[in-house]
């Protein structure tokens, strides 16, 4: 590996115009695609086998109409006034006239008034839901105050009325003081037009022309946009110094982030490149940006930074140098950047169509920058020559004492002297750091978790204050004879709304009609509590057993879909595939480690000291954004749950850059055991050797992280939070401390490995043994001749 990377090396600087000119190009391609394309980014999450995705699927198939998305928007009245005023009645009817008027949006009047004339089709009889959900709201109260239900106090809302006649999809609070406005698209809002929305939200803000109303549309009407600002740029300014301080030069820093860029912006741009033939989240380019960033900088810091110090520490020609950073410290480089490959490519066994996407772009960005450091990287040195280092950096080299890493030398001796505190000490602090993990909620992040001063957080308030949170998650049910030619008469639906109504945590029931063969019911049920509580994740999975009361005694099954339904799938299959792929990682990082290291020690400590650090991370992520720990200093105002592929997302990222600082710290370990140093001096020596730049790698890590913490977007701030703190726990208090103590622990017993498996272990060559043993017989071969 590390002769061939050698001559690559060697090739791109002798010929950096037909690299450069090559990577270009393909950047102009991708462009060029994004040119013709454009950009189609989607809030879309399906999620493929799951209960709600199921029924999702067959009501799309059954009744599209049902399976339309759904949207609402708040009228909420000044503090103390109120909205059932002529004028303002007027405004509202006429807002929401001009709403139903549009195309894609079901228009309640229309289709009754069809279904009234033609007879009940399956679409008519079916987007008459529309028309029925005052009156559903209407049969919720009454059956609520009945004598078989459950005593309850009647709700604090009612149709609205105009000259007694019910607007359609309208209830008003009965203070008067807010009105929600609930419709339904005629197809999901990712497939919906460009512009649609913004027209519905158009008509509706025309009420606000009356300072005394606010308009609040909700999550599903907002256009979805790239959740990037200009905070990221800040850590791109601190990842610049660093590589300035590390480098010591301003034109030597300068690379590893033109290299990054470059790799990101192919990468990337790609991803947007074909968004118009995939579905594609608005956090998958965002991801891909986070580690290819990330990657690319740190991995081109590695090879320049071995380049310059065998020029100044060996006197070689920059070209000669060149060809061997690429060949040893590229050789890291390429295995590091395949850890992260194959842990991000795990993700794929959870088979759910948008992580995949996410894992697989944000894995060919890595691949790209990978690729990038070892060909255009040495092309860029190429064209720089000798100028790499300068004359004063030469000097100053030549001037220095042998001591080059003094306080690294210092830090590590002290470290190796007292290996068993620290020890105790990474391991006590970790286990604390990761309590919080114990409570850990999983979800998805909604209104009730937006800042206070966002439309979505006022809105979820209202609606929440003036009719229950549990109309901020509604849940849709569909019913089915469990006998293929069973059918659902009225009288049979109406019972099933009766004694669903009953069951506890549910506020309202609505019966939306049945499909033309009368063997789909659908029905409308608004929880009694929040779409991220354990009561709502509870109701849903009582209504979908198959031996409830309501199931035997109608012989039909419930299934419940919806947006709250979906979320609680997800989190729930998320748990269920974690522990699978917690153990897959594991097998991989102990194989990977094992053909790196050949040793059977270093794997298992890398391995445990990965497993410390990532169960830090997530209690120290719970605490932040789940209890509220500091939240007004990462711009948050509400705690709320963990989103749910936050954790399976980040251990495979995190255990991928962990990795890279296994290789890069542990192989200098190895290399002075290679080369004659004993005990607890190979420790040192290698930690002299590679600390400095695994210090500056880490910090340019979790400063690109940190600058996506301050995104308005907190999906993205939370991914950004737990990758940021997780580099910093693994890179200072596991690699920089725990792994030198343990290795000092063991001495040279470290790098044992059983003669057999020694024998049948393929020789990788991370660190360039046989490419320097070659490279030192040719220079024999060549002295030998001059004289």
């Amino acid at each position: 590996m590390s002769t061939f990377l050698y001559k690559i090396g060697k090739a791109a600087y002798d010929k950096p115009w037909a690299i450069i000119s090559s990577w270009i190009v393909i950047l102009g391609i991708v462009v060029a695609m994004i040119g013709v394309n454009g950009l189609n980014i989607s809030s879309e999450m399906k999620l493929e086998g799951t209960e709600s995705q199921k029924v999702l699927d067959k009501l799309v198939q059954e009744l599209p109409q049902a399976a339309g998305g759904q949207a609402s928007v708040v009228f909420a009245a000044a503090q103390g006034e109120r909205l059932d005023t002529p004028e303002r009645l007027a405004k509202i009817t006429e807002a929401i006239n001009k709403v139903y008027a549009l195309e894609y949006v079901i228009n309640p009047a229309e289709l009754v008034a069809a279904a009234a004339q033609g007879g009940v089709s399956a679409d008519g009889d079916q987007a008459a839901q529309a028309a029925t959900q005052t009156e559903g709201a209407q049969s919720g109260k009454a059956e609520q105050a009945s004598p078989e239900s459950a005593p309850a106090e009647m709700p604090p809302y009612m149709p609205l009325m105009i000259d007694n006649v019910p607007v359609p999809g309208v209830l008003i609070a009965t203070d008067g003081s807010v009105a929600l406005f609930q419709f339904q698209f005629t197809v999901m809002q990712t497939s919906l037009p460009k512009g649609v929305t913004d027209s519905v939200v158009e008509a509706v803000k025309d009420v606000e022309k009356d300072p005394g109303i606010a308009v609040l549309p909700s999550d599903s009407l907002n256009v979805v946009d790239i959740p990037v600002g200009t905070n990221e740029i800040y850590g791109l300014v601190i990842a610049a110094i660093v590589l300035v301080v590390t480098l010591g030069s301003i034109v030597a820093a300068g690379l590893p982030l033109v290299v990054a860029l470059f790799g990101v912006a192919i990468g990337v741009g790609g991803a947007f490149a074909i968004s118009s033939f995939v579905t594609m989240s608005s956090i998958t380019p965002v991801l891909a940006l986070m580690i290819g960033l990330a990657v690319g900088i740190d991995y081109a810091l590695f090879i320049v930074n071995r380049q310059r110090r065998l020029i100044l520490d060996q006197g070689l020609s920059a070209r000669e140098a060149a060809a061997r950073a690429v060949g040893t410290a590229g050789s890291a480089v390429f295995f590091a950047g395949l850890t992260v490959i194959i842990a991000l490519c795990g993700l794929l066994i959870i088979e759910i169509s948008f992580l995949s996407l996410m894992a697989l772009v944000a894995s060919v960005t890595v691949f790209l920058n990978v690729l990038i450091a070892l060909t255009l990287l040495p092309a860029l040195l190429g064209l720089m020559g000798e100028r790499i280092c300068s004359s004063k950096a030469r000097e100053k080299i030549r001037s220095k004492s042998a001591d080059k890493h003094g306080v690294a030398d210092r830090y590590v001796k002290g470290v190796v002297k007292y290996r068993w505190l620290v020890i105790l000490g990474v391991i006590v602090i970790l286990g604390f750091a990761a309590i919080p993990a114990t409570e850990m909620r999983m979800g998805m992040p909604n209104g009730s978790t937006a800042n206070l001063d966002t439309p979505q957080r006022q809105s979820y308030d209202a609606i929440s204050k003036g009719f229950g949170e549990g109309f901020n998650g509604p849940l849709l049910i569909v019913a089915e004879p469990k006998n293929p030619t069973g059918t659902i008469s009225p009288e049979m639906l109406g019972g099933l709304v009766q004694d669903i109504q009953k069951v506890q945590d549910v506020s309202v029931v609505s019966p939306l009609g049945l499909n033309q063969e009368g063997n789909i019911a659908i029905l409308s049920l608004i929880p009694k509590t929040g779409p991220t509580d354990t009561a709502t994740r509870d109701l849903v999975q009582d209504l979908r057993a198959a031996d409830s009361t309501i199931a035997k005694t109608y012989d039909v099954t419930l299934g419940v879909t919806g947006f709250t339904a979906i979320n609680i799938d997800m989190s729930s299959k998320l748990a269920e595939v974690f522990p699978i792929y917690i153990v897959i990682i594991v097998i991989l990082s102990l194989i990977i480690l094992l053909l790196v290291f050949r040793s059977i020690l270093v794997p298992i400590k890398a391995t445990v000291g990965f497993l410390l650090s990532i169960l830090a991370t997530y209690g120290i992520s719970t605490a932040v954004f789940q209890w509220g720990w500091l939240s007004n200093l990462f711009g948050f105002d509400t705690g709320g749950p963990i989103m749910s592929f936050m954790p399976i997302l980040a251990t495979g990222i995190l255990y991928g850059l962990a990795m890279d600082y296994q290789v890069f710290l542990v192989s200098s370990m190895r290399e002075a055991h290679v080369h004659g140093h004993r005990g607890v001096n190979s420790v040192i020596h290698g930690y002299d050797q590679s600390s400095r730049v695994v210090v500056a790698a880490a910090i340019i890590m979790v400063s690109v992280f940190a600058g996506f913490i301050f995104t308005h977007d907190i999906m993205i701030k939370q991914i950004g939070f737990a990758l940021a703190i997780g580099i910093l726990i693994d890179a200072f208090l596991v690699r920089m401390a725990l792994v030198p103590a343990v290795m000092a622990l063991f001495g040279d017993k470290a790098w044992a490995l059983p003669k057999w498996l020694d024998r049948i272990l393929p020789n990788l060559d991370v660190e360039g043994d046989k490419l320097i043993a070659q490279l030192n017989a040719q220079d024999a071969v060549a002295s030998k001749q001059e004289n």
